[in-house]
């Protein structure tokens, strides 16, 4: 067998070449010091180059979440799998109220279902409704569900409550292209990437990416 593995290369050795190789071959869409280590992770995260032509950012969002991390602002998500994949140690060295403070996710809670059931809609939409108050002023993160981005900019819209910042990459065909349009159009600090792809590992990468040069300092 001829294929060469270095096998006493540590994880963050690995992620350093990693970050090394993506700097040398990404020659796409130029962003600042600030948005580039969220493209970097989301691409690490992918081993997908082109995935940075789709980055959009808006409304100073870097120094909004770390400012509304700061400040303890609740964290929304649309899926469980967000939810296990945000590091609270990380966030908790910006703020140690993370370490107590939960990431909140009703997709599978009981109320949920029942306004689903009964408006036979969504339950990432029904989930709207019993999460207005960590919504409001929150950090939101979608990943999965276009009809929760969409339902949550049209709230916003309507006056209703004002996400601090969202990281709005939901994933799919139906909904998705035309959520992400209409957060594109809010006022509403954002990440997000263009057209059908997203992801919830996606989001959390995106996120994580943000926190990168703030720990950095700490």
């Amino acid at each position: 067998m001829n294929t060469q593995i270095n096998w006493d290369m540590p994880g963050i050795q690995i992620e350093q070449k990693s970050f090394k190789c993506i700097e040398q071959e990404y020659t796409g869409k130029k962003f600042n010091t600030k948005e580039w280590p969220v493209v970097r992770r989301v691409i690490h995260s992918t081993a997908d180059l082109s995935i940075g032509e789709l980055f959009r950012f808006a409304h100073n969002p870097i120094d909004t979440v770390l400012q509304a991390l700061k400040d303890g602002c609740s964290i929304y998500s649309d899926s469980n799998m967000i939810k296990s994949g945000i590091s609270k140690a990380k966030i908790s060295k910006i703020n140690p109220i993370y370490k107590t403070k939960d990431i909140t996710c009703l997709v599978a809670d009981k109320r949920v279902a029942k306004i689903a059931k009964e408006k036979n809609i969504a339950r990432s939409l029904a989930a709207l409704d019993v999460a207005k108050d960590d919504i409001d002023d929150g950090i939101i993160l979608i990943g999965n569900a276009p009809l929760a981005l969409a339902g949550i900019v049209k709230m916003s819209s309507e006056g209703l409550l004002k996400p601090r910042i969202i990281i709005g990459m939901p994933v799919g065909f139906v909904h998705v292209i035309e959520s992400k349009q209409m957060l594109y159009e809010s006022d509403i600090a954002y990440v997000s990437i263009d057209g059908r792809r997203g992801g919830s590992p996606l989001a959390v990468a995106a996120f994580h990416g943000m926190l990168e040069e703030t720990l950095k300092q700490l």
